[in-house]
């Protein structure tokens, strides 16, 4: 149980730079590069994805199921899509629909997120005592 903690909060941090990513690039593409904002939604997403992925594979999670690292970015990805649906959701439904400035419903986005990535990607990709395929 102590190790699950040390996962998640070191999992937490790993998310949390990866958000500073997300968020700084979703409102530099919507306040000065003019872009819609599930559009640019979308991308910051994914560059916050991949800044998890490199912090989670190098601080967080030392047990790989798989032993290829390009399939498993791409597994790490694709599970985060489930997030990118999440986090599409929550902004369309706050900003788009409530009418909520998107600096204020991102926040609350991420932390939907959050939780449901955790999850998915520790149990399918780096589960304690996993045997690398």
């Amino acid at each position: 149980m102590f190790k699950l903690f040390c996962e998640a909060a070191k999992y937490a941090a790993a998310s949390a730079v990866a958000f500073v990513v997300d968020y700084g690039v979703l409102l530099a593409l919507t306040r000065y590069g003019g872009w819609f904002y599930l559009a640019a939604a979308t991308v910051s997403f994914v560059l916050g994805a991949t800044v998890a992925y490199l912090l989670s594979v190098r601080f967080v999670f030392h047990a790989h199921r798989l032993r290829n690292r390009k399939l498993e970015f791409t597994s790490f990805v694709l599970l985060g899509l489930f997030g990118v649906a999440i986090n599409l959701l929550v902004l369309y439904v706050m900003t788009g629909r409530l009418g909520i400035d998107v600096v204020y419903s991102k926040p609350v986005a991420a932390c939907f997120t959050f939780g449901a990535n955790f999850a998915l990607r520790r149990q399918l990709l780096f589960r304690t005592g996993a045997s690398p395929a």
